[in-house]
């Protein structure tokens, strides 16, 4: 399905009216805002943010939840999006006592968000993604930017909404290159699933992009490739309910073979986006 028919489909399924998301004007300007960091601007090159939020389709004043927020790049282009009448919450899992076991035969770039003539990562450990996003919240509020407030929150990805939105609280939930590690970190993906799935309103989103792995791979490449099946990621998040809304094809790349980590020869990783509605 086109991006094109999101529109319609928002409006046939009961979320709130066309009239009221973001224009692509909007978009344009938020994307361009001076003062988003030179990180943010590289990472951009690969991201397409445009597109990312004309397919959100955001209307200003929505409570969403990034899961696995990371360094919280989505997190803060949320944020300014959905504007100081909003709120969005950006969750990560508790850092774990020991690292997971290593995957056999890992392959190709260790960090499969950076093309490999992009800088490489910093050394040592990540950053503590509540200690990320309390940074960019301070940012923003700095440069008198009117964005939502960023809230971190801490919690297992098997029941990763804070309480009090638990219940049909929320409009948007989002998931950006980062459902197929839920495979290798052995998360119980149905109970995640379950729990988004509850504590949308009905007629809310959740919209998920990954890294497309080959048909009959499902989630087996996660830990290596990092790469999912598209059908398989669908499958289970249907089975909590959900119905398939939309799909965004503009970080599509039929060039990638799709059986290593990064490409060989170089080129952008074959990308798909998902938008799935709560009846």
């Amino acid at each position: 399905m086109k991006l094109g028919l999101t529109i319609l489909l928002t409006l046939a399924f009961g979320a709130t009216a066309s009239a009221e998301t973001l224009t692509p004007a909007q978009i344009k300007a938020i994307v361009a805002s001076p003062d988003r960091t030179a990180a943010d601007l590289t990472n951009d090159k690969r991201r397409h943010p445009e597109d990312i939020l004309a397919f959100l389709a955001i209307t200003p004043g929505i409570t969403a939840l990034d899961l696995s927020a990371g360094g919280g790049y989505t997190t803060e282009l949320l944020a300014r999006s959905i504007g100081p009448t909003g709120k969005v919450y950006g969750q990560s899992r508790p850092r774990p006592t020991a690292p997971p076991p290593r995957p056999a035969n890992s392959e190709g770039n260790s960090n499969p968000t950076v093309m490999p003539a992009a800088a490489p990562p910093p050394a040592g450990p990540p950053r503590p993604s509540p200690e990320a996003l309390a940074d960019r919240s301070s940012r923003l509020t700095a440069n008198n930017i009117a964005a939502a407030p960023i809230i971190a929150v801490v919690r297992p990805f098997e029941d990763p909404v804070p309480a009090e939105l638990a219940d049909g609280k929320l409009d948007l939930v989002t998931l950006m290159f980062n459902y197929h590690d839920l495979g290798f970190l052995q998360v119980d993906r149905a109970a995640m699933n379950k729990a988004v799935f509850k504590a949308l309103k009905p007629g809310g989103f959740f919209v998920i992009g990954d890294h497309s792995g080959r048909p009959g791979t499902g989630i087996s490449e996660s830990g290596t490739l990092h790469r999912i099946e598209e059908s398989f990621l669908r499958k289970e998040v249907e089975a909590a309910g959900f119905r398939l809304a939309a799909e965004g094809d503009f970080l599509r790349n039929p060039d990638d073979p799709r059986d290593k980590n990064t490409p060989d020869p170089p080129m952008p990783k074959d990308e798909f986006f998902l938008k799935f509605v709560k009846p």
